[in-house]
């Protein structure tokens, strides 16, 4: 009985701890980026908006996921009219790397021992062979759009980065910083500026 009450009363402060977040105008991507996290924080992000159009602050720590959610949040973040910054601690990894780009370089910001990961699209699909080749030819063009995007806004050429995700590169907060996939790297609140 009380282990039922314990996860019950977790279950009610989850909410709560959300909303003091949001009065914080903080959001915190963390696990896997999957449809249900990108409606979660999309939705914060519109409520947030919603309430002014004071600076938002978006913490990454994610394996990645699904590119689609990241997308998703991406679009949602340069739609929006209120400012955003996205600070990486723990993991950026694939998926997560895209979200983290949505904002201006200088609204990039890199906690000291964050860990970056750029790669091509990755598949675990099975079937038959004219299924295996639409699947192929779609992950051919999403490899080319995240390239793409990359270079934009880290300033390095389509022909490196396509070179650099060929296989997983992973970064340090350094190594990120001179990649130009974050602007700064910082280890105190003060230091934010927001």
């Amino acid at each position: 009985m009380a282990e039922k009450d314990d996860k019950t009363k977790n279950e009610q402060e989850t909410p709560d701890l959300a909303q003091k977040m949001l009065q914080t105008r903080t959001i915190l991507l963390t696990g896997e980026i999957n449809k249900e996290l990108a409606e979660k924080v999309i939705k914060q992000l519109l409520l947030l908006e919603a309430d002014s159009e004071d600076p938002i602050k978006i913490f990454i720590d994610s394996p990645g996921g699904d590119a689609d959610a990241g997308f998703a949040m991406y679009d949602m973040i340069r739609f929006i009219k209120a400012p955003v910054y996205c600070i990486g601690m723990g993991l950026v990894a694939s998926a997560a790397s895209i979200v983290l780009i949505a904002v201006p370089n200088e609204r990039r910001i890199a906690l000291p021992n964050s860990h970056y990961l750029i790669h091509q699209p990755l598949s675990g699909i099975r079937g038959v062979a004219t299924e295996i080749e639409i699947h192929a030819n779609e992950l051919e063009k999403l490899r080319i759009k995240i390239n793409k995007l990359i270079a934009a806004e880290t300033g390095k050429s389509e022909e490196q980065v396509s070179a650099d995700t060929d296989r997983d590169y992973w970064m340090t907060a350094e190594e990120a910083l001179d990649y130009n996939l974050v602007s700064r790297i910082i280890s105190k609140r003060d230091e934010l500026g927001v």
